[in-house]
């Protein structure tokens, strides 16, 4: 048996203690060893438990050195991405670097390009691309299952109270201290949504963005965008639109559509569920596994087994977040669109959820599809992805 892999994890709270249970499990299975944890308040003797004492401290570059890490796993701030994966890219540590990569295309580039002239492995934290559905409805459609591809749409109804907000300096924000952060609904919590759907069409590369609209609004008393929906112009020839908010009446499951001339597939990418239904075939369910990023880069560097998500297949979705990032600011939506739920701390925009699916359903804009406080189509922002 192989030794277990020396990993650091910068950012063990938050989202991060999903990390620290990935990695108990791994640590089980023998796969790796938390060495360090990089956190600016010390993880508890309790917050530890099952995964010995590794080191602490505030210091990422002093903490990979310090250690001997192999692998990192960075899940901090947005704006502090770039930065952490470049001192990780310096040292030769490999790293498992979380969605979204970079808050501007300039700065993905910089790190990715960093990356790769190290020669260090970089899997971008998106964890739907690891679901073993991604291969079996690309392999339908190559088939011509559900006929000619047309387009694929993304739905994401999901609910947040105010206090989501709130909960970090950087919450619902465009810029922080004058640093680009880019929190929006796209963007951050329903980011999957826009790479699932991006991926499951072949558009995974910066080049494959031709064009993108975008309809940017918000309900919650935010800068940045919880309500909005953007359609992709690829250069496969088949739109893409994902439509998003977090203040839905009710949260949903989000998913992919995946449209045909004779046909359309349903994904859950969080369940790893696809619905296919086709011209003269009743409707077929299947549940599929999952592959775990982390799990996965110690594959690559233990067995050479191929990443998952390079940083050059987010460049598609990273120029969606630099089309959101140059946009104006998103416009908030009248008084007269949202309400709060009593008891609840929650804004609502009523027949949003409706919305969310139709365009997922006709690959339309809210606008064209009657919203009264959608931007007019004729305003809508349009940018021409750089050649």
């Amino acid at each position: 048996m192989s030794t277990p892999l020396p990993v650091v994890l910068a950012g063990a709270r938050g989202h991060g203690r999903w990390h620290v249970e990935n990695i108990r499990r791994l640590q089980k299975k023998g796969l790796v060893r938390l060495v360090g944890i990089c956190e600016l308040t010390p993880l508890t003797a309790q917050e530890l438990h099952g995964l010995g004492t590794p080191e602490q401290s505030a210091d990422f570059g002093a903490l990979l050195d310090a250690t001997g890490a192999r692998a990192a796993v960075i899940c901090t701030p947005i704006p502090t991405h770039t930065d952490l994966a470049l001192t990780a890219a310096e040292r030769g540590v490999h790293m498992l670097l979380e969605k979204p990569p970079a808050p501007s295309y300039t700065a993905f580039r910089r790190m990715a390009d960093s990356v790769a002239a190290a020669g260090v492995a970089c899997q971008i934290g998106f964890q739907s691309l690891g679901s073993h559905a991604l291969p079996a409805i690309r392999e339908l459609v190559a088939q011509g299952a559900i006929g000619e591809l047309v387009g694929l749409g993304g739905a994401g109804a999901w609910v947040r109270d105010e206090a989501y907000f709130r909960r970090v300096p950087w919450a619902g924000k465009r810029r922080l201290d004058g640093v680009d952060v880019i929190d929006g609904v796209l963007t951050n919590p329903l980011a999957h949504t826009v790479a699932t759907a991006l991926a499951l069409g072949g558009t995974t590369r910066a080049e494959d963005v031709t064009a993108i609209e975008m309809e940017l609004s918000r309900a919650n008393d935010i800068e940045s965008d919880d309500t909005s929906c953007v359609r992709i112009t690829t250069a496969q020839g088949h739109p893409v639109t994902i439509a998003a908010t977090l203040c839905a009446e009710r949260a949903d499951e989000p998913y992919v559509l995946v449209h045909g001339s004779r046909g359309r597939i349903t994904f859950w990418y969080k369940q790893d569920r696809v619905l296919l239904q086709r011209a003269d075939h009743g409707p077929e369910e299947y549940e599929y596994g999952r592959t775990d990023l982390l799990e996965n880069l110690v594959a690559h560097l233990t067995t050479g087994a191929g990443l998952l998500v390079t940083p050059d297949e987010t460049g598609a979705f990273m120029k969606v977040v630099e089309a959101i990032r140059q946009a104006p600011d998103p416009a908030p939506l009248p008084d007269t669109a949202w309400h709060r739920v009593p008891g609840e701390n929650r804004r609502v925009v009523p027949g949003i959820d409706g919305l969310v699916a139709a365009a997922a359903d006709t690959l339309c804009l809210y606008s064209e599809l009657g919203a009264p406080w959608a931007l007019a189509a004729e305003h809508r922002r349009k940018a021409v992805s750089a050649r």
